[in-house]
């Protein structure tokens, strides 16, 4: 049986990296899927295209706003009729420090990167929830890092963001069991997206790889695979799980 047919499934930040193998591994599981974006049209609209099937659709909000969260949802709601599967992907990270860093700078790094990673996966988790409880039941997976656990020294907001979206997907995942919602959570280490790997410096990329026992970082499609299991039906009682995809670059007790 093929959970994901004719299921919608809408996946923040999902034109590039986890995003677009999330919807890639979701569309060729025959399940329609809404691409959520900021900015970048044109790498939206080639993910689109790579999607196999019919019927997915592109929605371009900037998610850290209020306004925006509501109207994505709303828009989905209204373009699918229904929402089985809520992916909080996008987020971002921002380099500060607490030795060499000002105030100012501090503060808005705990403020923007607070603002898309826990506050709005919670806004667009508490309003996706709304609509699956009314249609008795649905599945939402954030994404989440290992930094949650080891700590981000130079990103400690990050760090802190995603330690924050996994209690809270924890706390949502007993709330909403009854309700037939399951949340559960994928924690990455460093993914090998085209975005992520232009910015390393060669002593950085040799680091991460000296990291794991595998030599090697995850490939988005290996995050994606988690994804799609935490919203199968067979993972209903693994919600409020968090599943490590780190190569064992990190492993926490």
């Amino acid at each position: 049986m093929n959970d994901f047919k004719d299921k919608t499934v809408l996946i923040t930040g999902g034109s590039r990296g986890i995003g677009k193998a999330t919807a890639l591994a979701f569309a060729e599981q025959g399940a329609r899927v809404g691409i959520n974006f900021k900015s970048n049209r044109k790498a939206a609209e080639e993910t689109l295209a790579e999607l196999s099937g019919k019927g997915h659709e592109l929605f371009q909000f900037d998610i850290s706003k209020k306004d925006a969260q509501r109207q994505l949802i709303d828009d989905v709601v209204s373009k699918f009729d229904q929402l089985d599967v809520s992916v909080n992907n996008a987020g971002i990270s921002i380099e500060h420090d607490v030795v060499d860093d000002n105030l100012d700078h501090w503060i808005s790094a705990f403020e923007n990167t607070f603002q898309t990673n826990v506050f709005a996966a919670a806004n667009l988790s508490f309003l996706a929830a709304q609509h699956m409880i009314k249609h008795r039941g649905g599945r939402i997976v954030s994404i989440s890092s290992r930094g949650a656990f080891r700590g981000e020294p130079t990103k400690p907001a990050y760090g802190a963001s995603k330690a924050a979206l996994n209690a809270m997907s924890q706390s949502l995942a007993k709330k909403l069991a009854p309700h037939h919602i399951y949340v559960g959570v994928v924690a990455p280490g460093f993914t090998e997206t085209d975005m992520a790997t232009k910015t390393l410096t060669p002593i950085e990329r040799e680091n991460l790889l000296r990291e794991s026992p595998f030599k090697r970082m995850a490939q988005p499609q290996e995050v994606a695979h988690a994804i799609l299991f935490l919203a199968s039906q067979k993972a209903a009682y693994a919600s409020g799980s968090i599943i490590d995809v780190n190569g064992a670059s990190y492993l926490r007790s």
